[in-house]
């Protein structure tokens, strides 16, 4: 395990609660007497996440504020292109699970964008890829991965919904494109090499939602 040096959150703890509160809304999810309840607090579930991962960051600063700031606000004006233009992702809107919206879309959305843009950034700088490049579409290759498990969960929990018939592939290919981007900025940003937390997130997404797709085919 890293040392919590130089870190507001040590790695353990950081650790700890990710797999708890992943584990927690789970269960809360996969049952019919706890599923309302569950879906009200996923946008504090993403701020929870938020503020574990920033403080587990190395040596917060002005840089790693700047790149925050950025991806939440590309990540939330792709969603506002996709939504009022059908350009990106296809036709599609957002529901009520996300909350709070801003001209239709979540302020959620950008969030999420940040977790799952900086997990897999830190997840790739820590693979032996030496390449940023392909550093870059592998990670964008991983996200479009988890998009296919988080799609049939978001339709069936109101995070949104299709105006078409299925998930168009336009969506997948976007995913992969708009991910490529901001884990290029990621890349440009040069952080130094971060500690496993974010990573952990990435993998326990994979099972959160892998497991929600299980228990929803059953």
């Amino acid at each position: 395990m890293e040392r919590a040096q130089n870190m507001t959150i040590p790695p353990r703890i950081a650790i700890g609660i990710i797999i708890l509160f992943h584990l927690v809304g789970l269960v809360g999810l996969s049952l019919a007497v706890t599923k309302e309840l569950f879906l009200q607090i996923v946008p504090f579930h993403l701020l929870l996440m938020f503020g574990i991962i920033v403080l587990s960051h190395h040596k917060l600063n002005s840089s790693f504020g700047i790149f925050i700031l950025l991806i939440f606000w590309l990540g939330f004006l792709a969603e506002w292109v996709g939504v009022h233009t059908g350009w990106l992702f296809g036709n599609y809107a957002y529901d009520s699970t996300l909350g709070l919206k801003l001209s239709s879309i979540p302020l959620m959305i950008g969030v999420n964008w940040f977790l799952l843009i900086y997990a897999t950034g830190v997840a790739m700088q820590r693979s032996r890829l030496k390449s940023a490049f392909f550093r870059v579409i592998a990670g964008a290759g991983l996200l479009v991965l988890l998009d296919v498990l988080i799609e049939p969960i978001a339709i069936k929990f109101n995070y949104w919904h299709w105006n078409s018939p299925g998930i168009p592939l336009k969506n997948y290919v976007c995913w992969f494109f708009v991910s490529a981007v901001m884990l290029n900025i990621f890349e440009l940003f040069r952080f130094k090499k971060q500690g496993i937390a974010a990573v952990i997130l990435l993998l326990t997404e994979f099972v959160f939602f892998g497991v929600l797709n299980l228990v929803g085919a059953l």
